[in-house]
């Protein structure tokens, strides 16, 4: 269907930024073809110090680390790799209680190397109980679900690539860039949309997208990345990193997301945001706050203990949830939401603004009624 990328064929897997596993686990899967072997290879090879673990008959969310303390298991999975085939990559969200539009996504990766502190995902059931990090070997059948599921449809749609993994974090590692993005230019229905917090976007500049691929970027106040994404590239090198993609003809988004109302929060997030927009000609931005689990607080809760920030604007007032989820009260809420929307509007007038995982009261206290519905993961 479309032609693949000679570099990609070609391409040598190289070490990604801030991370280095200390094994990595051949599971499921990943011996089922010659392409996938010599492509797990070739990422083996990457790491030539790494122990190499056979686990042909081990499915990718299986995996036993060996571990049962909740915080020496999250840790244990962010230093393991695998190596594996997905055969349901292809899924739709369908999120009750919030305005979410839900969507297409799908996995080439699972989970991350950064340690955000908040992490969201780290709390699901699928990550919990086998936090590692993912590179689902089997690229070919995954773009034929997502080939077969766009053309059903037939119509133009997102496929997101950000709400199970970070969508570029382990970009020099596969390469996956090099194929997925011409794939999407030349499909007639099907658009990606890439989330990440990544700054591997060397492979990505010199491709022809079409403009099919919408690459956004999670971003906060450097203050507030500084204390709580550990390990995660610092925010003015996503900044320029998002630039070097807005220069290549890429349509770039931000979602500054978790808003954490830290002390002199006004005045942090009022600089960094005129910041980012005079850096960079967005063309949507996404707003949201901490929309968690109770399995992910306590995780957190081990790394920086009971009293931080979060968990106590967590526990005093939280806002009644629909959805599962763990949010600051409202009032806050819609306080630090009013505040990033005027300085937005007083930069950039006519830049697009949704709110993510949200209800509807919340847009219309906003006068964000046109918005519902025109959040990140969505065209």
């Amino acid at each position: 269907m479309f032609v693949v990328d000679k570099l990609y064929e070609d391409y040598l897997p190289r070490p990604a930024p801030l991370f280095r596993p200390s094994r990595i686990i051949l599971a499921k899967g990943s011996n089922r073809t010659e392409a996938r072997r010599q492509l797990a290879e070739k990422i083996c090879a990457a790491y030539p110090e790494t122990e190499v673990i056979e686990a042909f008959g081990v499915s990718h969310n299986r995996v036993d680390l060996g571990e049962t303390d909740p915080l020496r298991l999250h840790e244990r999975g962010k230093q393991t790799l695998v190596l594996a085939e997905h055969n349901s990559a292809v899924r739709f969200s369908s999120e009750e209680g919030n305005s979410c539009p839900n969507y297409w996504h799908f996995s080439t990766y699972g989970f991350c190397p950064y340690s955000c502190h908040y992490c969201y995902l780290a709390g699901t059931p699928g990550v919990w109980f086998s936090p590692t990090v993912k590179i689902f070997l089997n690229l070919e059948e995954i773009l034929a679900q997502v080939d077969r599921t766009a053309s059903q449809l037939s119509r133009a749609t997102a496929f997101y690539l950000g709400k199970l993994q970070d969508g570029l974090a382990l970009e020099p590692l596969s390469g996956y860039s090099r194929k997925m993005i011409p794939f999407f230019a030349q499909h007639p229905y099907s658009h990606m949309v890439v989330l990440t917090k990544s700054v591997n976007v060397e492979n990505l500049l010199d491709l022809d997208h079409s403009r099919r691929t919408i690459l956004t970027w999670t971003v906060n106040a450097p203050e507030v990345s500084d204390t709580y994404e550990a390990n995660t590239p610092n925010v003015a090198d996503r900044i320029d990193a998002m630039q070097k993609c807005t220069k290549a003809g890429y349509p770039v988004r931000a979602v500054i997301m978790p808003i954490i109302p830290v002390a002199n929060w006004q005045e942090i997030y009022s600089r960094f945001i005129l910041t980012l927009l005079k850096s960079v000609p967005l063309s949507r931005i996404t707003l949201g706050s901490i929309c968690s689990y109770p399995q992910a607080q306590r995780l957190m809760e081990l790394k920086l203990e009971k009293n931080n920030v979060i968990s106590s604007l967590l526990n005093y007032a939280p806002s009644k949830s629909n959805d599962g989820r763990l949010r600051f009260n409202r009032s806050i809420r819609e306080e630090v939401y009013r505040c990033l929307i005027e300085c937005i509007r007083r930069e950039r007038p006519d830049l697009e603004i949704g709110l993510c995982l949200e209800d509807e009261g919340m847009f219309a206290s906003l006068d964000l009624q046109k918005s519902i519905g025109r959040c990140n993961c969505v065209l």
